[in-house]
């Protein structure tokens, strides 16, 4: 792997991180795969688009997001790693929660992405969901 190819996949993984978790969904069409697989807890997604409404719907969720960019990304052996930590202002909508709306929250997590072609061919998530319902009062 040339030093090229690590900063084209760093710069792939913060268009993950900040453009299309900012709201920016046509840039899963440019860094997906067209038969990308993504690993949710609660879900697995195919295509680009179906990446793209997943985070929509996260989106939903909360306001004022922020995301910071933890460690990494670290990259090797057609890997792409990292530790984020989001932030965001509740907006509603999670059963069982009984913060109020505006709330800020804020919890950490880790992907890992398998690169194919120069861009995420599949997506594992592992993310303080537990610490994220406690901050909103569900847990």
């Amino acid at each position: 792997m040339t030093d090229d190819d690590i900063a084209q996949q760093e710069k792939l993984y913060r268009r993950w991180l900040f453009d299309l978790w900012y709201g920016n969904f046509a840039v899963a069409e440019e860094i997906f795969t067209p038969d990308f697989v993504g690993h949710w807890p609660s879900r697995e997604v195919h295509g680009p688009q179906a990446a793209a409404d997943q985070i929509r719907q996260s989106r939903a969720l909360f306001s004022e997001i922020e995301n910071t960019l933890d460690v990494g990304p670290i990259i090797a052996s057609g890997l792409c790693a990292a530790r984020w930590t989001f932030h965001g202002s509740y907006l509603g909508g999670i059963p069982g929660a009984t913060a109020t709306p505006g709330t800020r929250i804020s919890f950490s997590g880790h992907d890992i992405f398998r690169v194919e072609n120069g861009r995420f061919a599949e997506y594992w998530v592992i993310s303080d969901s537990t610490g994220m319902m406690q901050q909103l009062g569900a847990v």
